[in-house]
């Protein structure tokens, strides 16, 4: 069973959130890794996705629409 997971990395002074789908936190780790060896693995939880469109982290904020701009009140 596959599980979507969120890994933060570091390359120098950029901060990124990925999501991952992997069997575990570890092998998700080891696939961002892959992609970039030169980046640091800060965190890696099981990806919210309820939680992180009320809360997205500045990459996923860029692409998602602001509560705004959705319709009035």
């Amino acid at each position: 069973m596959t599980t979507r997971y969120m890994v933060g990395t570091r390359t120098g002074s950029k901060a990124t959130a990925i999501v991952i789908e992997a069997d575990d936190a570890l092998i998700a780790a080891l696939k961002v890794k892959q992609q970039n060896p030169s980046a640091v693995i800060t965190y890696v939880r099981k990806h919210n996705e309820r939680g992180d469109r009320r809360h997205p982290h500045d990459m996923m904020a860029e692409a998602l629409p602001s509560p705004r701009s959705r319709g009035s009140r």
